[in-house]
């Protein structure tokens, strides 16, 4: 149930981010939100991370449905189980729809979050889906030590 809590919650925080940058910004405005470490930029994304594949967003609706698919899947078959892994798929599909709702809608993603003098623009479900991976790396980490420490017979 975890898994569809985060989940919610990352996409409605996503695109409710997504719809004010749309409303109160225009394109290429940016604001400074906290000195040098954070601003907002609209940025619009036809293609995918680093702006790559430019006009190919439509594809990337396919993939985001086909790994949502695969985390459902493997949920059911008890391969995706406690909190730690339930919270990483949350966040791990909430990001991948996140941005498949902006494909689908919009034919692009809003970006706006910019860090530090990074070149690159996030938005909320690119940050989920970082979150995610880092959960999962946790886990697989977990999983390694345990491994280790386990006394041999």
């Amino acid at each position: 149930m975890l898994i569809f809590v985060i989940s919610a919650m990352v996409i409605l925080m996503d695109q409710g981010s997504k719809w004010i940058v749309r409303s109160n910004m225009q394109v290429g405005e940016t604001v400074p939100v906290w000195n040098h470490i954070l601003q907002f930029t609209h940025f619009e994304n036809s293609g995918a991370a680093f702006s790559s594949f430019q006009g190919y967003g439509k594809y990337f609706v396919i993939i985001a449905l086909v790994f949502v698919a695969g985390l459902i899947y493997y949920r059911r078959k008890g391969e995706i189980k406690g909190v730690l892994m339930e919270t990483a798929a949350g966040f791990l599909a909430g990001g991948a729809i996140g941005n498949a709702i902006d494909r689908l809608v919009f034919h692009k993603v809003t970006d706006f979050l910019v860090f530090g003098k990074s070149n690159g623009i996030l938005n909320l479900a690119n940050v989920a889906i970082n979150v995610g991976v880092i959960l999962f790396v946790i886990h697989l980490l977990k999983g390694q030590l345990k491994l280790k420490l386990k006394p041999k017979s």
